[in-house]
């Protein structure tokens, strides 16, 4: 199922790719802006779409957002789908989504600015990993002056570091007003992180069982 998804998150952004000067449009339709989810009805001309919640997860804004997204799928897809078996990852997977989106939302509420990308859905990967594979070696760069050194970091602490800064550079941006909130969705990937670490609680495999 991890590799499924980076198929289709991959196929989608050809798609985009391929629309050229269309792909705007495109992006305007699918993705998730704020405003108009709280507004439920419209805020500002902007429509009620509260299935872009979902369709903003496969979309993506360059090769460069789509190929780190999709890294870090791999890299930790895998494993987490074999805890929870291939289906319940799918819905796991989409609920990390939704409420990394939801999140978003209610840090952004009148943001008209339309949101896409995977890294929400793949923060429930994340959080639901650290949990699951706590003393896994994570590959890291690390740098040491000018150059650059590859390590083996238990993953606890990678990617509780990486949690961390979401955090703080979120927290940073509420403080910043609207202007320093558009760009990266930081609070969209605390809210996927702290979904995938309680609903891996829910979806994973228990003894005995096989799907």
């Amino acid at each position: 199922m991890s590799v499924s998804l980076i198929v289709l998150n991959v196929a989608v952004f050809i798609y985009e790719f391929a629309l050229g000067q269309g792909a705007n449009g495109f992006i305007m339709r699918n993705g998730l802006i704020p405003a108009g989810i709280m507004g439920a009805g419209g805020v500002a001309g902007v429509p009620f779409k509260p299935y872009t919640l979902i369709t903003s997860l496969f979309l993506h804004g360059g090769w460069l957002h789509v190929g780190g997204n999709m890294l870090y799928l791999w890299i930790f897809g895998d494993n987490v789908e074999d805890r929870l078996g291939h289906v319940r990852f799918l819905i796991f997977y989409l609920l990390c989504g939704v409420a990394a989106s939801f999140t978003h939302v209610l840090a952004n509420p009148a943001s008209t600015v339309p949101t896409i990308g995977a890294s929400g859905a793949i923060a429930g990967v994340l959080g639901a990993y650290f949990l699951l594979y706590p003393k896994s070696k994570v590959l890291t760069l690390l740098p040491l002056g000018f150059y650059l050194q590859v390590v083996q970091v238990p993953a606890f602490l990678f990617l509780g570091f990486w949690f961390l800064l979401q955090f703080v550079v979120g927290a940073a941006s509420l403080s910043a007003g609207a202007a320093g909130r558009e760009g990266v969705a930081w609070w969209a990937h605390v809210g996927g992180f702290a979904a995938g670490a309680g609903l891996q609680f829910v979806f994973r495999k228990r003894s005995g069982e096989w799907a």
